[in-house]
C-alpha cells in the first residue's frame, strides 16, 4: 500500500506494470530490463539497510520470539528446491502484480487499500516466496549467523524468475491479450467494416443516380 500509493518502485509491481508498457508498445526491452536492474539494486540495498541497521544494530529482531520467527521464515524460503522456489515465485507475484491491477481501477486512496489488501495478505497466508521480501527475510537471517549470501543467491534466482514470470506472463501478458490487444483489434475490424458499409452505401447511391 505504502509503494503503489506513495509512488514508490517495487521489483515485483514494476514486473507487470513495465512489462505491460512494453507489451503496449510504450517503453522498449532495453527499458525494462533497465528499470528492473537499477529497482533490483535499489530494493535489495534498502532491504538489507533495514535488516541490518534496524533488525540486527536496533535489536529488533534479535530477541525473542521474532528471532525464533525470522529464522524460521528464512529456512522455510532456503529449503525449497529450484522448481519449489520457482513455481512459488510464480504464485506470489500473480497475486501480487493482481493487487497493483486493482489498485489501478480505484479513484481514491480507500478502494487502493482495499484493493490491494486481499491479494497481498493472500501472499503472506500462504507462504508464496516473494524476491523483495526474501531480500529482507534471508539478510536478516545472515546477520542472525544463520546463513550465507550464497544461499540468498541459490533462492534469489529461481524466486526473481518466478516472480518475473507471475507478473509479466500470468498478468501482463494475458491482460494485454485480453483487453489490450484484443480491443485494438476489435476497434480495426469495426472501422474496416464501417469502411466497407461506406463503400456499399456510395456505391448504390450512384447507381440509383
Amino acid at each position: 500500500m505504502l509503494v503503489v500509493i506513495a509512488g514508490g518502485e517495487l521489483l515485483t509491481g514494476n514486473m507487470m506494470s513495465v512489462t505491460l508498457a512494453m507489451f503496449e508498445g510504450r517503453v522498449s526491452f532495453g527499458l525494462l530490463l533497465k528499470n528492473w536492474f537499477w529497482v533490483t539494486v535499489s530494493n535489495l540495498a534498502g532491504a538489507v539497510f533495514v535488516a541490518y541497521f534496524f533488525g540486527h544494530v536496533a535489536g529488533l529482531i534479535t530477541e525473542e520470539p521474532f528471532l525464533t520467527k525470522t529464522l524460521a521464515l528464512a529456512d522455510g524460503k532456503l529449503h525449497e528446491s529450484f522448481v519449489q522456489a520457482f513455481w512459488s515465485g510464480i504464485g506470489c507475484n500473480w497475486l501480487v502484480a493482481l493487487g497493483v491491477w486493482l489498485s489501478y481501477a480505484a479513484e481514491d486512496i480507500g478502494g487502493k487499500i482495499l484493493g490491494i489488501w486481499f491479494p497481498i495478505m493472500a501472499v503472506v497466508a500462504i507462504g508464496f516466496q516473494n524476491v523483495v521480501a526474501n531480500m529482507f527475510i534471508i539478510p536478516a537471517a545472515i546477520f542472525a549467523g544463520h546463513a550465507t549470501w550464497g544461499d540468498w543467491f541459490s533462492n534469489f534466482v529461481p524466486v526473481f524468475l518466478g516472480n518475473a514470470v507471475g507478473g509479466g506472463i500470468f498478468v501482463a501478458f494475458l491482460y494485454y491479450i485480453a483487453y489490450i490487444k484484443g480491443t485494438e483489434q476489435s476497434k480495426l475490424r469495426a472501422s474496416a467494416a464501417r469502411k466497407e458499409t461506406t463503400k456499399l452505401i456510395m456505391h448504390r447511391q450512384l447507381r440509383n443516380k
